[in-house]
């Protein structure tokens, strides 16, 4: 018998059809990301957004998320209510049907919500589905309607009975769910990361209270409650309260155009690094858009008409640029519209054109009106400005001596740097090796092939006070900046890093602590793309070398595992040697390679940034030049420390 040929094997009968809650149990990542710990906090905002829909509607003022025991989670707002009569379309209840049709719901154009948040219109089916239970309780005309859920299908018919005077009282909707474990690897939720994104949220809804507990660990109960009159002023506040600001308060602008709400609010401080946040429709637009385009083209425009107007500028002198406005900004931009077109690989830039011009126009009408009236604390701002600009021409000519010495050619590549012959950055690693001493050890013990080593000698320059000129004045960043091949500041492009491992490898005492913080400061200042792409790392060197009677020897990583080595000895009495290594020098090749560099055995960090506006404060406290701030972070955390004298 003929075999059926391959295009004969593959016909209309080899297409699978997947719909509805299946589609969304064989795929998961499709509809929240993943299903890790990422993918569990996705579910939670997915219910939590339908909430804040019903808040930006007008008909919200308080919603309540729980973390319970054994993996449940409940949310709870005093909204309308999920409408319960049937569906015309579906045949079922509108409230099942919002719960097991994958794009229905309110968001569609069918005049439940004007505005709404979320990526995909299908949160309250798709948690449903990926939940092992879900229970719904929603409370409207004047009747508790309930319904039980299991891995997304209905257990039964709606129950409803008349609310009683020691119920709930009002409208609202209630959903509690127990994600499913077959399905999810995690049902660990972290309160932290859940608990930003909650703040978040209040600082862009004003009026808006949120109150979020975790009653997992009773009676050790935890709760937090997030609520902000002065919405996304508040949030301008709160991510200047670790600096010294130019202005007394936030510059606030909240107005409605061709039916697109526009907020902005910012405010300068005296220090270098910008922070400026978007937002459409209460989602973070990383990768900005339209009404981040448009704010920046409205704030450059309207400080230099001001310096002009001021004549501090004078007619000779060149406009301020983008970069010069923006140093020492912090600043919110929120626009909320009916139909947001979000682009880029994460959905997270805003593409809608119009809102470039609306934004533009409403925020350099405002600003200009608030320079004028505030014309102390504007010329302030442009005296800033105007630094700014003389340290970025410096900067410039420095620039350009980096280039100049550091063409593309591996010859003009600093002498410092022991290359790898690699080329492929992929395969490539670069260690910045504290001292000269753990320098030559790690290039006699590296794999030459595939290991780069860049010694640097004695404490590097602290970048969080100074700008960028200064820092390119420093021999040690032009040989770093040189060997990484990005360029910095305007001209800095990922695309040309050398090596995709950039590891810090500093020694395991406070020196070593100190170089190593430095040098993530630097990373964090100017080089952020770096870590956002995962290629910073810090090496893990060990802390001792014990042996055990006449077993081999071992290698410990911290104080923890000494201990737990040493009870285990005791309960045999064995005799112990014990070597403590003050710094990397103290380590020959072979033991460097052994426990540091090789890739079979070593252990490296990876430097990710879980919050940011905690990692910034931690800079500005830790680098800055307030030592009160430094102080009180001591002071306060002096328990965790373990010191080595």
């Amino acid at each position: 018998m003929a075999t059926p040929s391959a295009a004969e094997q593959y016909s209309a009968e080899s297409i699978q059809v997947l719909e509805g809650i299946e589609a969304v149990r064989r795929r998961p990542g499709m509809y929240i990301g993943s299903t890790g710990q990422a993918g569990l906090h996705h579910l939670v905002y997915e219910i939590v957004d339908n909430a804040v829909d019903e808040a930006m509607a007008g008909h919200a003022t308080e919603i309540t998320v729980a973390l319970e025991p054994e993996g449940w989670v409940k949310v709870t707002d005093d909204g309308r209510g999920i409408p319960v009569d049937t569906h015309e379309k579906t045949g079922k209840s509108a409230l099942e049907t919002v719960l097991t049709v994958l794009h229905a719901g309110g968001k569609f154009g069918g005049g439940g919500y004007k505005v709404s948040g979320g990526l995909h219109g299908v949160g309250a089916s798709v948690v449903n589905a990926l939940s092992r239970e879900l229970e719904v309780q929603v409370r409207r005309d004047g009747q508790i309607f309930e319904q039980a859920y299991a891995r997304g299908v209905a257990r039964s018919e709606i129950e409803s009975r008349r609310a009683r005077k020691d119920d709930d009282k009002g409208t609202g909707t209630t959903v509690r769910w127990l994600a499913d474990d077959e399905v999810m690897e995690t049902l660990d939720y972290d309160f932290s990361v859940l608990a930003r994104r909650f703040r978040e949220i209040a600082y862009l809804n004003k009026g808006l209270w949120i109150r979020f507990l975790d009653r997992r660990a009773a009676p050790a109960e935890r709760e937090l409650n997030f609520y902000f009159e002065g919405g996304i002023q508040s949030y301008v506040r709160f991510l200047n309260r670790d600096h010294d600001v130019l202005q007394t308060l936030p510059f606030y602008l909240d107005r409605e155009i061709s039916g697109v709400a526009v907020e902005v609010s910012l405010q300068y401080n005296t220090d270098f690094a910008e922070h400026i946040y978007a937002f459409a429709n209460t989602i973070n637009t990383t990768e900005g858009g339209a009404h981040l385009t448009g704010f920046r083209s409205a704030l450059t425009r309207a400080l230099n008409d001001f310096a002009r107007r001021q004549k501090l500028l004078k007619d000779t002198d060149p406009n301020l640029t983008g970069e010069d406005a923006r140093e020492g900004l912090a600043a919110v931009i929120s626009v909320k519209l009916a139909e947001p077109q979000f682009e880029g690989q994460t959905k997270t830039k805003l593409g809608n054109p119009e809102v470039k011009g609306l934004v533009e126009s409403a925020a350099a009408e405002a600003l200009s009106e608030y320079l004028d009236g505030n014309s102390r604390e504007g010329r302030r701002i442009i005296e800033k400005c105007l630094t700014t600009a003389r340290a970025r021409d410096a900067a410039r000519r420095a620039r350009a001596l980096v280039q100049r010495k550091g063409a593309l050619d591996g010859a003009a590549l600093p002498g410092k740097l022991a290359d790898c012959s690699e080329r492929d950055p992929a395969n490539s690693e670069l260690f910045i090796v504290e001292g000269n001493s753990a320098g030559g050890s790690a290039k006699e013990g590296r794999d030459r092939r595939t290991q780069a080593i860049l010694p640097l000698r004695g404490k590097v320059l602290n970048v969080e006070r100074a700008r960028l000129d200064k820092l390119l004045s420093h021999e040690a960043y032009r040989t770093l900046i040189t060997a990484l091949g990005t360029g910095i500041g305007e001209d800095f492009d990922l695309a040309k890093l050398r090596y995709h491992k950039v590891v810090l490898m500093a020694d395991a005492d406070s020196d070593g602590a100190h170089i190593r913080t430095l040098l993530l400061t630097f990373f964090f200042r100017h080089m952020r793309a770096l870590i956002d792409a995962g290629y910073l790392f810090i090496a893990q060197p060990p802390l001792y070398r014990v042996q055990a009677g006449r077993q081999r020897s071992q290698w410990l990583y911290s104080d923890a595992e000494l201990e737990t080595f040493m009870e285990r000895q005791r309960e045999s009495n064995r005799k112990v040697a014990i070597q403590r290594f003050k710094g990397l020098g103290e380590m020959n090749a072979e033991q460097l390679w052994e426990t540091t560099m090789d890739p079979a055995e070593r252990t490296l960090l990876r430097v990710e940034i879980d919050d940011e506006h905690q990692a910034d404060t931690l800079f500005v406290q830790l680098m800055g030049d307030d030592p009160g701030k430094r102080r009180h972070f001591i002071e306060t955390h002096s328990h965790l420390a373990s010191l080595d004298v």
